[in-house]
């Protein structure tokens, strides 16, 4: 059966702040809901009082990244601790020509993420059910999305990061993250940046959402 991706976008928010999306990444946003609908009804892996804000709380979260970042092509990406694939789904609906490794240690959670890549289409995404510290290789960014507290995450996280990048950002880690964050153990070796998601972003529910860049951490 066909689907007419504008009629089905018109539930969604994303198309307001990224008003250039094709017709399939339209189509593919506009499936997410009704997906992790099915399927957190039978693997919990978003609570369940927070599925009717999916698309604010969970995906238009996840893309703030992109405000602040828009991935070169053969970007390589690892997604640690991305639980029912946020942030990385919804980045690699926006960003089809990156890759990226979608990592969990839970496998009912990677399955769910395996699952609704596939039923979305994307072919730029490999779930890994593995502790995101024991993968192997590296990448160009690392993200993650109110994970651990940040010095643990930085720590597990920061031998993974190439030394050479060619995007526009340096290569390091992008971490969503609200409230007041903690970066009492800083390093000499690395650098922040925040971005808060406010300015890119009308609702409410933003105002103490922010992006952290670390970088530089090597």
């Amino acid at each position: 059966m066909h689907i007419d991706p504008d009629d089905l976008f018109m539930k969604t928010t994303v198309e307001r702040y990224f008003p250039n999306l094709t017709a399939l990444q339209k189509e593919r946003f506009s499936l997410l809901e009704n997906l992790y609908i099915e399927w957190n009804a039978r693997i919990n892996v978003i609570s369940r009082k927070d599925m009717d804000q999916l698309m604010i709380h969970h995906v238009l979260h996840s893309l703030g990244i992109a405000k602040v970042i828009n991935f070169k092509p053969g970007t390589a990406i690892m997604d640690a601790g991305t639980g029912g694939g946020f942030p990385g789904i919804p980045l690699a609906i926006l960003f089809p020509e990156v890759h990226f490794t979608l990592v969990d240690s839970i496998g009912k959670k990677i399955k769910v993420v395996g699952n609704i890549a596939q039923s979305v289409g994307l072919n730029n995404i490999t779930p890994l059910n593995a502790r995101f510290e024991t993968v192997r290789g590296a990448f160009d960014f690392v993200t993650g999305r109110a994970v651990t507290n940040l010095p643990q995450f930085f720590t597990w996280t920061r031998k993974k990061i190439k030394k050479t990048g060619f995007n526009d950002l340096t290569n390091g880690i992008l971490y969503l993250t609200g409230g007041e964050t903690e970066l009492a153990e800083k390093k000499t070796d690395f650098r922040y940046t925040f971005y808060p998601l406010s300015e890119y972003f009308e609702d409410p529910w933003f105002s103490t959402k922010k992006l952290i860049h670390l970088y530089n951490c090597l």
